[in-house]
């Protein structure tokens, strides 16, 4: 039979038998039992009836968390001239244009969003291959194909999260730090949520929203009542 250590052993005791909990006790379990030596990121995945193979089931969208994630997010800009400037005036960490191309091109992929105004996406388009896989393509309908780049910038470093549904119809997406009060863990969790729900696509049929799960980044996992979530208890 396979051994826990103590930190383990005390998280599956505290974990047992917690099932559909509410958002607030989810929010209090996970906190309290995040006890690496580092600040454990918290994250919520959601599992929604949709197969987002169809265009008309594709979930995606954004949603700024009332208390930001807790993480240092760097921004890359494909501008020039005065959106460039009004770029690096917004704190962006990378601007460029044919250079930062040649740069991404070449492996190195030092930011954790980017943004473009439509004019560059001739160029930006060359690098689907590369961003895509990773979820960094800019986009329109998230915003981050756009000429308001200061918008755009201060969103991403003010604590906006993107979200998109992937295989099997899962979105997933990190909430906030075990450094947070439970009261924000809650609320931001709240957001999320409410954001995934809004963005429920017109080819959705049935159940939309069938599980939610919140866990820290070392500690269990704990599934939560669907209806406490999203109001609807």
């Amino acid at each position: 039979m396979a051994k826990f250590g103590k930190r383990t052993t005390a998280a599956r005791a505290a974990f047992a038998d917690k099932h559909n909990v509410s958002v607030e006790e989810a929010a209090s379990l996970v906190k309290d039992n995040a006890k690496a030596k580092f600040d454990e990121s918290i994250e919520i995945a959601m599992t929604l009836g949709v197969d987002p193979r169809h265009a008309d089931q594709m979930v995606r969208g954004t949603v700024t968390l009332p208390h930001g994630t807790g993480k240092t997010v760097r921004v890359a800009v494909f501008a020039r001239g005065d959106k460039a400037e009004e770029a690096k005036a917004a704190g962006a960490d990378i601007v460029g244009a044919e250079d930062l191309m040649e740069t991404v091109q070449g492996g190195t992929i030092d930011f954790d969003r980017c943004i473009a105004t439509p004019d560059m996406m001739a160029v930006v388009g060359r690098l689907g291959k590369v961003l895509g896989p990773r979820n960094l393509m800019p986009n329109p309908r998230v915003g981050t194909v756009t000429m308001d780049v200061k918008e755009a910038v201060e969103a991403a470093k003010g604590g906006q999260v993107q979200f998109k549904a992937e295989k099997a119809g899962v979105v997933h997406a990190g909430i906030g730090k075990a450094s947070f009060s439970a009261e924000q863990i809650k609320e931001n969790m709240l957001a999320f949520v409410d954001a995934v729900s809004k963005a429920k696509p017109t080819g959705a049929k049935g159940t939309y929203m069938k599980k939610i799960a919140v866990s820290s980044t070392m500690g269990p996992g704990v599934s939560i009542d669907v209806s406490s979530a999203t109001g609807n208890a």
